[in-house]
């Protein structure tokens, strides 16, 4: 066994706090990720995890070996990044989330046009609307869309992503069409759990933000499945207007208040302030934002 497959083995497992968890992030087996800790272990000759049948901890002397060991890894990834970037073609693993809808329809044709130009690239997406911890759980970037991240992490905006406000004309036609955002309050509302003000939404009113409280019958953690609902007339939505535009252009959906959208969502790709942003990440994160700007 090499040290560094089995130190990489095992700080998966310490992240996912799972052998299977570990073995999908690493494209391995099961059975060989156990092999590789249980090797180290038998060289180290000391136990680094507690297993139970149910869980997977880390013992005392493996939370130590784990903080020292994560660090090395990222020391070693460094090296070898800069070795490709200054001496050969970009190559190696990058692992990333973004949320659901925005990966399923906007991802996958700038990923593969990135894949196709950097074929010794190997990207991993994670996709789903859960705001993970970067460091924690071994991620080297994530897409976040909404107002701008917190500090703890390093954040680039690569577009601006408009969010609109609307319903079905059938829909306006038998509750009324709201006069200004403040009277949302007498509407149902279908609630987006992503978008990180909700359950109150914000908008530009003599141009200063003001933020709406809204309620309503249905809550929901993806634009896509709160814009469904919309177009079943239920009521009236706040979503991303890459999600609604089609609908829109097609007349089945109505934009309300477009002189006083809230114009500080943005796409956003993040990464901890502690990782070295390798060259293929920088490029892929390049990548991404002129493929934004010319959609």
């Amino acid at each position: 066994m090499d040290t560094i497959d089995g130190m990489r083995a095992f700080c998966a497992v310490a992240q996912e706090r799972s052998f299977t968890g570990a073995a999908r992030r690493l494209g391995l087996s099961t059975r060989l990720v156990s092999k590789y800790v249980r090797q180290l272990e038998e060289r180290l000759k000391v136990q680094l995890f507690n297993r139970t049948t149910r869980s997977v901890s880390l013992t005392d002397v493996g939370q130590a070996y784990f903080q020292r060991a994560e660090t090395l890894l990222e020391e070693f990834d460094e090296v070898e990044s800069a070795v490709q970037d200054r001496h050969g073609t970009p190559a190696g693993r990058i692992r990333m989330t973004a949320p659901t809808s925005f990966g399923e329809d906007r991802l996958p044709a700038m990923l593969a046009s990135f894949l196709t130009r950097y074929p010794d690239i190997r990207v991993d997406l994670d996709l789903s609307n859960r705001n993970y911890s970067l460091v924690e759980e071994g991620y080297d970037l994530a897409i976040r869309i909404g107002s701008p991240p917190d500090s703890t992490m390093m954040a680039r905006r690569l577009a601006p992503m408009r969010v609109v406000t609307c319903a079905t004309p059938d829909y306006l036609a038998t509750h009324g069409r709201p006069a200004d955002p403040l009277a949302l309050a007498t509407h149902n509302c279908i609630i987006d759990t992503n978008i990180g003000t909700a359950p109150s939404w914000p908008y530009q009113v003599n141009g200063r933000p003001v933020s709406v409280r809204v309620s309503g019958q249905f809550y929901v953690n993806t634009p896509r499945a709160a814009c469904e609902m919309a177009l079943k007339g239920l009521g009236i939505v706040l979503c991303p207007y890459y999600v609604a535009g089609p609908f829109v252009e097609a007349g089945r959906l109505d934009v309300l208040f477009a002189d006083q959208e809230y114009y500080d969502f943005g796409v956003y790709a993040l990464y901890p302030h502690n990782r070295h942003l390798t060259g293929r990440i920088r490029l892929l994160v390049d990548h991404l934002a002129t493929c934004l700007a010319q959609s």
